[in-house]
């Protein structure tokens, strides 16, 4: 005896695929998809509404379930030989990553990212070394990439600080506030 899926004539019977979103669409065109939205290490969800604004929790550099790196963002020149370190071009693909995942948090609540009307404000936190000053650079890369994928709607209002640690030694850690209609 047959089952349904069997019988079915012509393609797989699989079901079709959510529509994708003209940001999501910008995001395959820059080779990054939306991951899964990361579990919580602590109290406390990854994204909440109040009104029409998204507010993420702070987002670490995760691909695949893990941190792409940890340590300090340094130069190279400054630091303690036994402690990880993090180059600022290396963190400030890391914040492009922060960004992605800030999104996936911000679609997990609104469904689609295509009603993000703009992103009101980027905060991001760069654990450095004591001498290391180039934290707006390194936070550049969430901001760049909200704008390439976003456009005039990408454009925030940021803050970037440097830190003497982040969870899990992350070398960089993004939140946002995101307006939807």
């Amino acid at each position: 005896m047959s089952t349904p899926a069997e019988t079915t004539s012509g393609a797989a019977n699989l079901p079709d695929p959510a529509p994708v979103s003209a940001v999501e669409q910008r995001l395959a065109e820059l080779g990054l998809t939306l991951p899964e939205v990361a579990a919580p290490v602590a109290a406390y969800v990854p994204a909440v509404i109040s009104g029409n604004h998204v507010y993420t929790s702070g987002q670490l550099p995760f691909v695949n379930g893990r941190l792409e790196a940890t340590g300090k963002v340094s130069t190279g020149t400054e630091g303690y030989a036994d402690e990880p370190t993090v180059s600022p071009e290396d963190a400030h693909r890391f914040a492009a990553i922060c960004a992605v995942n800030a999104l996936a948090a911000v679609k997990s609540v609104i469904g689609d990212l295509d009603r993000i009307t703009r992103i009101v404000k980027v905060v991001g936190f760069v654990s450095s070394d004591p001498t290391f000053t180039g934290q707006p650079g390194v936070i550049n890369g969430a901001s760049e990439l909200l704008g390439r994928v976003l456009g005039e709607a990408g454009q925030h209002a940021r803050s970037a600080v440097g830190v003497s640690v982040l969870p899990l030694d992350s070398p960089v850690e993004v939140e946002l506030i995101a307006e939807f209609s």
